[in-house]
């Protein structure tokens, strides 16, 4: 996901998409562990992408001060 495209999106969107990318990380990184991943380097672009919205959330809030 580009910077963006995450811009775009309002606060309560950028929160649930972490949530759901966290969940779906995780998830990944367990499977990962057990066989590994057709594309490992997918677990890298998935942590990217949740740094990315943790960014934009962080200049929000500071904002919004």
């Amino acid at each position: 996901m580009k910077m963006s495209e995450i811009k775009e999106l309002t606060t309560p969107e950028i929160v649930e998409k972490l949530e759901v990318l966290r969940k779906s990380y995780n998830l990944d990184r367990i499977n990962h562990s057990v066989s590994p991943l057709e594309n490992p380097a997918s677990l890298r672009a998935q942590r990217k992408t949740i740094a990315r919205l943790e960014m934009v959330l962080a200049m929000r809030r500071v904002e919004n001060q």
